[in-house]
């Protein structure tokens, strides 16, 4: 079914084609969500909102789109929305020795040794073998400004050019590329004790 198909099928209630949708972009949607969220059963409760967001406004989509686009835009919206509960969830079970190591430039979360706090979870698309260094990765790709973990977990993570990620995050391109340079430079910056204890 090629996707002008798949769409109009979609937009009269096809339950098949919901099926073949679901099929063929979940993957994509889960591995996206979990690289921002990162939480295996956070990623799973955001891909489920993602399909029924999809669902429900595919008969407000504009032909102009591009339905891959489209969707990833919803994945990481929805994405980075339930990354800001779970974080601010957080703030509100500090301690009061935590509220003074951030007063004073000590905290674990902002703090220069990210080296204590790899992501706790393994991503799918990542091979076992580099899991470990995945862990690190993700833990400071989670430090990143949202527009910057968005751009560089597209490009990153899925694959996705620059191009591809100017029509998700509906910026243009010179935008995609300053994002893309930033993310790298704040990883160099957070991982370079990882890289020279390696050495």
């Amino acid at each position: 079914m090629d996707v002008p198909q798949l769409i109009r099928e979609l937009q009269q209630g096809n339950q098949a084609a919901f099926r073949t949708l679901v099929e063929t972009y979940q993957s994509r949607v889960y591995n996206t969500v979990l690289a921002i969220v990162q939480h295996p059963d956070d990623a799973e409760d955001v891909a489920q909102e993602v399909f029924v967001q999809v669902f429900e406004s595919i008969g407000r989509f504009g032909g102009d789109q591009k339905l891959t686009a489209w969707i990833y835009r919803i994945a990481t919206t929805k994405a980075l929305e339930a990354y800001r509960k779970r974080h601010a969830r957080k703030r509100l079970g500090a301690t009061p020795f935590s509220f003074l190591a951030r007063l004073f430039g000590t905290d674990e979360a902002d703090g220069p040794d990210d080296r204590l706090h790899p992501a706790d979870f393994e991503h799918p698309g990542v091979k076992l073998e580099q899991q470990e260094r995945a862990r690190i990765l993700f833990g400071a790709i989670s430090r990143l400004p949202e527009q910057q973990k968005v751009a560089f977990t597209l490009h990153h993570v899925e694959g996705l050019s620059y191009q591809e990620i100017t029509e998700v995050m509906q910026t243009s391109l010179s935008s995609v590329e300053s994002l893309l340079h930033r993310a790298k430079q704040n990883l160099r910056k957070r991982l370079a004790w990882y890289y020279k204890d390696e050495q």
